[in-house]
């Protein structure tokens, strides 16, 4: 029986990575809580979380990071 390949597991989860597509879109806060129909304060947590995952300090190191992990492209 031939072995499936499994496809490189993401970082992000779904939520977080809409959350950086749109963030490196220059989108502010308030406009991707709109896009994604959730608060403004859950953007900052998937923004937050992602940070942790990733342990850099800023959204910026963030995005960079995520960049140079083809997780996100701008």
């Amino acid at each position: 029986m031939k072995d499936l390949e499994r496809a490189p597991r993401s970082l992000l989860t779904k939520r977080e990575k809409e959350v950086f597509d749109l963030l490196v879109k220059d989108q502010t806060t308030k406009e991707i809580a709109g896009q994604l129909y959730i608060s403004e304060k859950t953007v900052r947590n998937h923004i937050s979380n992602a940070m942790q995952k990733l342990g850099v300090k800023g959204r910026s190191q963030a995005v960079i990071e995520l960049i140079r992990l083809g997780e996100i492209q701008i």
